[in-house]
């Protein structure tokens, strides 16, 4: 089998597809919708990470999906979760979410929480990373899991969000069905450093705030980083911190 050649790919936040819509402000790194490039379709298994900001009182409403892995990441506010298989929630800051579509899954995505929750209204925005990566099997159940994650966050480091690794069976927060992926958060207070993990693919976003990437210079607010046959750099956050989101990825899927 090909090895992958070594390399680093910056791709900034402005040249990232945009929907924009009265309720929905979207930022597309892979094509996705109507937007199309075949040459950015996805990068090791991961096909969507969409950074969406939704007005209060808005959302999607119900919608399928089908054989993905969708990863739900909050930063700021509440999104409230109903599926067709009896799950519904409020994600916010903190809590890892996981659904996967198998055979297939009708939900919704609102920001609405207020009235769910009963108590106070919250009227803000809800800024939020949704990810999706193909499972390594097709046709498995549809299933929902989500598990509160804040305290492993605040003891500093990158922390298993969700993966399919062996290896993380014992600390991985949720479990997804793609056996090749990984994904790892990390809120990095001013001057922090991590150090990325080494695998034939590595996707490192910035969702918020800047970050210095060994070798490769300063990444800002909704810059990504694609490493090929590469890791092990650092990432150092900047004067007022950041919060970033990073897969590792041991393979590849062939799209078109």
């Amino acid at each position: 089998m090909t090895q992958p050649v070594s390399d680093v790919d910056i791709r900034r936040a402005d040249d990232r597809f945009a929907t924009r819509i009265d309720w929905l402000d979207s930022k597309h790194s892979f094509s996705f919708g109507r937007h199309y490039d075949r040459d950015n379709t996805n990068f090791g298994v991961l096909l969507v990470n969409n950074d969406d900001v939704v007005t209060p009182g808005a959302g999607f409403d119900t919608h399928p999906h089908r054989d993905m892995e969708i990863v739900t990441w909050v930063l700021r506010g509440e999104l409230v979760h109903q599926d067709s298989q009896g799950h519904n929630g409020i994600i916010y800051p903190g809590l890892a979410q996981r659904m996967s579509a198998g055979t297939g899954i009708l939900h919704s995505e609102k920001n609405d929480s207020w009235r769910v929750s009963g108590g106070p209204e919250h009227r803000d925005p809800v800024h939020f990373v949704q990810m999706w990566v193909v499972p390594d099997e097709a046709g498995r159940a549809p299933g929902y899991e989500q598990l509160e994650i804040d305290a492993d966050l605040l003891a500093g480091g990158l922390v298993p969000v969700a993966s399919g690794m062996d290896r993380h069976r014992a600390d991985s927060a949720i479990r997804i069905g793609q056996r090749h992926a990984a994904l790892y958060a990390a809120r990095l207070s001013p001057g922090d450093t991590v150090t990325l993990p080494e695998a034939p693919f590595v996707h490192l976003f910035v969702p918020r705030g800047t970050v210095s990437l060994e070798d490769s210079g300063p990444l800002d607010t909704g810059d990504a980083a694609r490493l090929t046959a590469s890791g092990g750099q650092r990432v150092t956050a900047g004067a007022d911190g950041a919060e970033i989101l990073v897969w590792e990825m041991t393979a590849a899927v062939r799209l078109g």
